[in-house]
C-alpha cells in the first residue's frame, strides 16, 4: 500500500484578489469532481474529497491510469467531463448512478477526463508531498511527458506570470470556475486551506416569480427567481435567501400582496431535494412585478448552481428585460479550450 493512500486533499482559501508578490503559481480552478488517483501495481483507486471512492463511476479513467507504463504513483486532479467545447457538471452528477450498465454507456457516450496538477508519490517511489511546489511540478510534468491526448489525462496548465493569471480570470466561463493560487515554496498540506482561489462573481437582474416561508415560520425564507426566454416565458432559475431578520416581515407583507399564480410560466420549482427533507416544499407564485439584481458564481443547465447573494432590488428595471441573455458564458482561454475538446 502506498504511504499517502489516506492523504485528505489539499484545499483552497477564497480570497477577493490574486496575489501580487512573487512566488505564487497560478492554475486554472476546473469546474469539476476532485480527485486522488492512486496506483499500486494494478491496484488502482479514485477518491473523491470526502474519501469516498470513485473508480466505480469512472471506469474509463481506471482504464486510463491502468495503462500507464509507471504502475506507483500519487496523483492530484480534477475530474470532468468535456461536452460541447466547455464542461458538463450536470454530465459528472449523472455519473452518480446505481447502476453499473447505466454508467457504462454513459463512460462511452461522455467519456471523463483526469486533469492533474499535483503529484504526491512518484514512480520511484518517493514520497514528495513535504516538498516544495516547485519540485512536484516538476515531477508531474516528468509524469505527463509524452501522455497520449486521447487518452484521458491531461496536464494543467499553470503561470507564474498574475496578469496572464488575471486574463484567465476575466475570462471564465464554462469550462473555468476561477483561478488558483499556490506558493512554489509551499509543502502540500492535506486537509489544509493552503491554498488561495479567486472566483469571478457576476451579477444578473432577474423577476421574483414566487417564494417560499421559511421553515416553521410565516415570513419569507427565500425569493425564487426567474427569467424570460425568447418566447417570453418566465424560467426559474434559482433563488435566494440573503434577508435580513429585519427585513422579513415588511417584504412578507409586500409579497404576499403580489401573490398569484402562475408564477413562473417555463419550467417551475422542483419539490425539494431527496437529500434536504427539511426543504418547505410549497412554493407561492408571484405576479411578476418585482426585480431584484443577485450575484452568482456559476451556471449549470441555465441555472444558478448555488444560492445567490441579493445586491439590490431594482423598481427602475422592467421585468420583461430579466432575459438570459445576461448568463452568456465567457469564452474560454485557448490554453484551456485546448483541455476541453
Amino acid at each position: 500500500m502506498l504511504p499517502t493512500l489516506e492523504f485528505e486533499p489539499m484545499e483552497a482559501r477564497q480570497v477577493d484578489e490574486l496575489p501580487d508578490e512573487p512566488g505564487w503559481q497560478f492554475e486554472p480552478k476546473w469546474d469539476g469532481f476532485r480527485c486522488l488517483a492512486y496506483r499500486s501495481g494494478s491496484s488502482i483507486e479514485l477518491k473523491a474529497k470526502s474519501g469516498k471512492p470513485l473508480g466505480r463511476y469512472f471506469p474509463e479513467v481506471v482504464e486510463s491510469l491502468g495503462a500507464l507504463r509507471p504502475d506507483r504513483f500519487v496523483l492530484d486532479g480534477e475530474l470532468v467531463i468535456p461536452l460541447g467545447g466547455a464542461l458538463s457538471f450536470d454530465a459528472l452528477q449523472n455519473r452518480l448512478h446505481p447502476a453499473e450498465s447505466r454508467i457504462r454507456k454513459l463512460a462511452a457516450e461522455t467519456p471523463a477526463k483526469l486533469i492533474l496538477f499535483d503529484c504526491l508519490h512518484t514512480p520511484e517511489n518517493r514520497a514528495v508531498a513535504p516538498e516544495p511546489l516547485s519540485t512536484r511540478r516538476a515531477e508531474l510534468e516528468r509524469f505527463c511527458a509524452g501522455l497520449d491526448p486521447e487518452a484521458g489525462l491531461a496536464l494543467t496548465p499553470c503561470t507564474h506570470d498574475r496578469t496572464e493569471a488575471q486574463a484567465w480570470l476575466e475570462r471564465v466561463g464554462d469550462a473555468l470556475d476561477g483561478v488558483v493560487a499556490k506558493r512554489l515554496d509551499g509543502p502540500y498540506r492535506p486537509g489544509e486551506r493552503a491554498m488561495l482561489k479567486v472566483k469571478r462573481l457576476r451579477t444578473a437582474d432577474c423577476v421574483v416569480g414566487g417564494f417560499r416561508y421559511a421553515q416553521a415560520s410565516r415570513e419569507v425564507g427565500s425569493l425564487l427567481l426567474g427569467l424570460y426566454d425568447e418566447e417570453g416565458r418566465l424560467h426559474h432559475v434559482g433563488f435566494t435567501s440573503a434577508i435580513t431578520a429585519a427585513e422579513r416581515p415588511a417584504l412578507t407583507a409586500r409579497l404576499e400582496a403580489l401573490v398569484e399564480p402562475p408564477g413562473f410560466t417555463g419550467s417551475a420549482p422542483d419539490k425539494p431535494s431527496r437529500w434536504n427533507r427539511d426543504r418547505p416544499s410549497q412554493w407561492v407564485p408571484l405576479r411578476p412585478e418585482l426585480v431584484v439584481e443577485v450575484r452568482y458564481d456559476h451556471v449549470t443547465g441555465d441555472r444558478f448552481r448555488h444560492g445567490t447573494k441579493l445586491v439590490r432590488w431594482r423598481p427602475d428595471k422592467a421585468p420583461r428585460q430579466c432575459t438570459f441573455d445576461q448568463l452568456a458564458q465567457a469564452a474560454a482561454p485557448a490554453v484551456v479550450a485546448a483541455l476541453t475538446r
